[in-house]
């Protein structure tokens, strides 16, 4: 009898040793510099992404996995009789979606769901994290669990503080003039995933302990699930282990994950990046 492979993409920021232990399939993104595409995770790692930044002053573009790339990772697991579950960065800020949309209507209906997240980084790898959970249940269904996972989509809040405008800006994320302002006054801004986009939630001035008190203001325990909460971090694990203590006072019966990023929410906010995730009651 087959089981439910879940699977995603290498957006969803999650901790690698749950990666090896769950068996969790990885689908890379692309990172581009110029004329050099590589796999995200796999070619590349935030370090190495930076220090390219620092040498050649170039900021990388991301891209998504093609339907190819999709189909050669979905083919091996349908071959051996499994059904498949793939949660991947939203639709409305990557093609992703849609390219695993186009692979999975190549094999028989029903075998493989497709969540699109509406969200990116440790928001969908929360979204995993529960897929997981979920999928211990005895004889649950790829489209069962499939249902489960839609209904929580909504629910996750994702919260960004970003350190720099430069990496927004180098990417095309802000215009010039926000940049500039930014930079002259020190304004960190908070951003936040609403609707499977990203928003600006807030702009903080001055030091960065500020933008910490400011993130945790935005965590409300009566309106937070409490089971888990992800904080992740591109580069600064002392902001993410601070703010890790922070929520374990507030909410000492959460489960707090302290992840990495990758290099695909690095490459659009910076180093020194930190954010947390939980689900919304």
């Amino acid at each position: 009898m087959g089981r439910i492979i879940i699977m995603t993409d290498s957006t969803s920021d999650l901790p690698a040793s749950f990666v090896e232990t769950e068996n969790i399939s990885i689908i890379p993104l692309y990172v581009n510099f110029k004329n050099t595409a590589y796999l995200d995770g796999v070619d590349i790692d935030p370090s190495k992404l930076y220090e390219n930044v620092s040498e050649t002053g170039i900021f990388p573009k991301t891209a998504s996995p093609s339907p190819s790339d999709f189909l050669e990772a979905f083919t091996p697991a349908i071959d051996a009789g499994h059904d498949i579950l793939y949660i991947g960065l939203s639709s409305r800020l990557s093609s992703t979606i849609q390219n695993a949309r186009i692979a999975a209507s190549e094999f028989d209906d029903h075998r493989i769901e497709i969540i699109d997240s509406l969200n990116l980084s440790a928001g969908i790898g929360l979204l995993v994290m529960k897929a997981v959970q979920l999928n211990e249940k005895p004889q649950l269904s790829v489209k069962a669990l499939a249902d489960e996972l839609r209904f929580l989509v909504p629910k996750v809040r994702t919260f960004f503080a970003v350190d720099t405008l430069e990496y927004l800006h180098g990417g095309g994320r802000c215009s010039s003039l926000e940049n500039l302002v930014g930079s002259m006054l020190r304004i960190r801004p908070i951003l936040q995933v609403v609707d499977g986009q990203i928003l600006v939630n807030r702009k903080v001035r001055g030091k960065r302990e500020k933008l910490l008190q400011e993130m945790l203001g935005l965590l409300d325990p009566n309106h937070t699930h409490q089971e888990l909460v992800m904080v992740n971090h591109s580069m600064c694990p002392e902001m993410a282990d601070a703010l890790s203590r922070h929520i374990t006072t507030l909410m000492p019966e959460a489960q707090v994950v302290i992840t990495q990023a990758g290099c695909v929410i690095s490459s659009h906010c910076g180093p020194k990046t930190f954010s947390f995730v939980y689900f919304e009651k």
